[in-house]
C-alpha cells in the first residue's frame, strides 16, 4: 500500500491559513478564541511558560502550532523537550518539570498512569492526571529507503526477504522508542529473529524516530521504518505502509501531569490541541485527529 502524502507546499499553505485565522480572531473575528487563565495572566501583566514534552514525530507540528497559539495569547510561551517517548519518561519519572506530555505510545503514557494496567505501569507510577487524558492523534508506520535506492525494497514483504538473505542495512529504533517497538511487531509477523539479524550486522537502531530518519536521508542504510509524519519532514517518499494486523494502531495519548508547575494553562493548550484548527496542522502532514 502506498501512503498518499501531502506536499511541502500545501502544508505550508495549511499553516499559513492557521495562524491567519489566529489573526482574525485576534482582531474581533468570527473565529472563537480559547478563553483562559492564560489570557487572564496576560491582563495581569504575567506570562506563562508551558513546558511540553512531547516524541520527536511532533517536532514540526508542535512548533507551527505553539507559534499560532502564543500568536493569540501572548502571555503563553514554550519550552519544548522532543524526544523519544521512553526518553521522556524516564525523565518525568526522575523528576523533571513537565506540564504537558504528549507520548507516541500508549505504553510510555501507562506506565506513568496510576489508572493503567498494574501490568505495564509495574512500579505503580502516579505522575498522569488521567482526568486529562485524551487519546490525541493517530499516525501510521511506514517502509523508507534512499533515494535512488536499487536495492529492490519497494514493500515490507521485500524488505523480509532481504533480511533473511542478510544483504542489506536496515534501521529501525531502540526497543524503548514506540516506532521501535511496532517495527518488532512487524519482524515477527514475518517471523524474523531480531536478536539474530543485529548480531550478524544487519540491523542498526536509532535513539529515536528522528535518527532513524536521518540515517534514510543520508544513504547509511538500505531502509528502515519509520512515521508517515516524518518521512514527510524529511522528503522521503514511503515504498510500503504497515496495516494493523503488521503492529497495530499507532496512537498518540496526551496528558496533563499531576505535578504541572502550570496546570490549568497546559489543560487550555491540550484543549486548543483538539480543535479543528489544530486538527488542521496535524492532519497536513499525515496525522490522523481523533
Amino acid at each position: 500500500m502506498k501512503t498518499d502524502l501531502i506536499s511541502r507546499r500545501s502544508f505550508l499553505s495549511v499553516v499559513g491559513a492557521v495562524g491567519a485565522a489566529a489573526a482574525l480572531t485576534a482582531c474581533g473575528g468570527s473565529a472563537s478564541s480559547t478563553a483562559s487563565s492564560a489570557a487572564a495572566s496576560e491582563a495581569a501583566g504575567e506570562s506563562v511558560e508551558l513546558i511540553v514534552f512531547a516524541a520527536a514525530s511532533l517536532t514540526e507540528t508542535l512548533n507551527a502550532i505553539a507559534q499560532d497559539y502564543s500568536a493569540e495569547n501572548p502571555g503563553v510561551t514554550f519550552r519544548f523537550n522532543f524526544d523519544s517517548s521512553g526518553t521522556l519518561k524516564t525523565q518525568i519519572q526522575e523528576g523533571a518539570d513537565c506540564d504537558l506530555f504528549l507520548s507516541a505510545g500508549q505504553k510510555q503514557m501507562n506506565q506513568l498512569d496510576i489508572t493503567a494496567s498494574a501490568d505495564v505501569n509495574t512500579d505503580g507510577l502516579d505522575f498522569v492526571d488521567p482526568s486529562t487524558r485524551v487519546d490525541l492523534l493517530e499516525n501510521k508506520v511506514v517502509l523508507c529507503v534512499p533515494e535512488g535506492s536499487d536495492k529492490g525494497i519497494d514493500s515490507f514483504d521485500a524488505l523480509a526477504e532481504h533480511l533473511k538473505a542478510q544483504d542489506i542495512l536496515f534501521c529501525m529504533g531502540n526497543s524503548d522508542v514506540p516506532v521501535g517497538q511496532y517495527t518488532q511487531k512487524i519482524l515477527a509477523c514475518y517471523d524474523l529473529d531480531e536478536e539474530a539479524l543485529a548480531a550478524a550486522g544487519v540491523i542498526t537502531y536509532g535513539s529515536n524516530v528522528k535518527e532513524v530518519t536521518t540515517q534514510i536521508s543520508e544513504g547509511s542504510v538500505d531502509a528502515g521504518v519509520v512515521y508517515c509524519t516524518d518521512a514527510y519532514s524529511a522528503g522521503l517518499t514511503p515504498v510500503d505502509e504497515a496495516t494493523v494486523e503488521m503492529c497495530g494502531q499507532v496512537i498518540y495519548p496526551a496528558a496533563v501531569l499531576k505535578a504541572a508547575p502550570n496546570a490549568e494553562a497546559a489543560r487550555e493548550f491540550l484543549a486548543y490541541l483538539q480543535t479543528d484548527r489544530a486538527a488542521t496542522v496535524f492532519e497536513g502532514v499525515g496525522f490522523t485527529a481523533m
